[in-house]
């Protein structure tokens, strides 16, 4: 059975696209099983232990950071703590105000309502879920023209759970009718060791404490990351090894994703060659970089730049993206080198 020719650059992409059962049957199942986040953590077993000793629904909560840190993951471990229903949908498919009022009204009394990438409600919506967070009850209308009349219906009171990898996206109004605003970093590699090492338990996948290393190493600081690598390098061990996955074997498989040991994937590459080849390191903006590279400008924002700026190998600026001596070093070129026929000598 021949290995797919997945790309490092798809298989990234996928992966914090992608929320599956198998995404799902890795989750822990309480803050104690939860690894990381520590702060956040002990924000969140703060409020919700006091609203359970109160027997009072939840303060609304307002999770930020990049995809595949775990933000669903919380969503359901607050419901479970709180022994409440979880309904969860998200932005862009609540398009207009009758499908809120069908999910408000649905809901029962401090059940928890979790939508993923609020920031993308549209501002209808958005103007209709502020009475309904403050005050438990919605105004809408009701017929068109000379016949319309507002009709204000009263809702349970419930817990919002809002998550978003652009929260500056959101409105000013939005974000202060969260009580609680936390934030997930990525994670340190220590415990992303700990996450793969219960994810291939998990799995009844046989590794060494190598093995969960050097996938930890190249997942990027994310767990969803981690566990996709996981599935890949466990096909690997069974297709090109004896089963287990050991340091050596991972390396293999991730090196035939294009995942190289700092994370970084073939697309990562191609954006810091092109800002040191076409624009001897920049600034140069985004949009450019999108379209010299054939990809999604937003892909480029949610996936890689984050990655790349939280390691250090590009800095944002007013004027635009700039590459910093780690990322020069880290594809062989010096930003000293002199240019001929449009392209950097390598060092």
């Amino acid at each position: 059975m021949d290995i797919p020719p997945t790309t490092g650059t798809d298989f990234l992409s996928e992966s914090l696209e992608r929320k599956d059962d198998a995404d799902a049957a890795l989750r822990p199942p309480s803050f104690e099983d939860f690894t990381g986040q520590a702060k956040t953590i002990e924000r969140l077993k703060v409020i919700v232990g006091a609203a359970s000793d109160r027997g009072d629904p939840l303060k609304h909560v307002l999770l930020c950071g990049p995809p595949g840190l775990g933000k669903t993951t919380l969503a359901y471990i607050i419901a479970k703590e709180l022994n409440r229903e979880i309904r969860i949908t998200s932005g862009p498919v609540i398009d207009k105000p009758g499908d809120l009022a069908g999910l408000l009204t649905n809901l029962q009394e401090g059940d928890v309502l979790f939508i993923d990438e609020i920031h993308r409600l549209p501002k209808t919506v958005e103007e209709y879920l502020y009475s309904a967070m403050e005050d438990f009850r919605i105004d809408i209308m009701i017929d068109q023209g000379p016949n319309a009349r507002s009709v204000r219906l009263e809702i349970p009171r419930f817990t919002l759970i809002g998550a978003t990898t652009r929260v500056g996206l959101l409105t000013a109004p939005m974000r202060s009718r969260f009580t609680l605003q936390t934030r997930l970093d990525y994670y340190g590699r220590d415990d992303l060791t700990t996450i793969v090492k219960r994810s291939c338990s998990l799995l009844e996948t046989p590794f060494d404490e190598d093995g969960a290393k050097e996938i930890a190493g190249r997942a990027r600081g994310t767990p969803r990351i981690a566990n996709n690598l996981i599935h890949f390098a466990r096909d690997f061990a069974e297709q090109r090894a004896e089963g287990k996955i050991t340091s050596e074997v991972a390396a293999q498989a991730l090196e035939l994703l294009e995942i190289d040991n700092n994370g970084l994937d073939e697309m990562d590459k191609r954006i810091l060659r092109l800002m040191a080849d076409n624009y001897r390191g920049g600034p140069v903006g985004l949009g450019t970089v999108a379209v010299a590279v054939n990809e999604e400008e937003h892909t480029l924002e949610e996936v890689h730049e984050p990655f790349l700026i939280q390691e250090g190998y590009i800095q944002r600026t007013p004027q635009g993206r700039v590459l910093t001596a780690k990322g020069w070093q880290v594809i062989g070129l010096s930003p000293g080198g002199d240019l001929k026929d449009g392209q950097l000598n390598l060092i």
